[in-house]
């Protein structure tokens, strides 16, 4: 069986990150961004953006 591809995956197959996911991946995009609304677009980008429900 071939592995499936992002345009493979619907919506409601994808689950959300836990809490404690995000808050990593936010310091991981927090210090390689080379400033703030670098970070803030790459958070948003991500789904990941303090405030942000998913």
């Amino acid at each position: 069986m071939a592995a499936k591809t992002t345009d493979d995956i619907a919506d409601d197959e994808l689950e959300p990150v836990t809490d404690e996911t995000a808050h990593k991946a936010r310091r991981v995009v927090a210090a390689y961004a080379t400033d703030a609304d670098e970070c803030r677009m790459l958070l948003s980008m991500l789904g990941i953006a303090p405030g942000e429900s998913a």
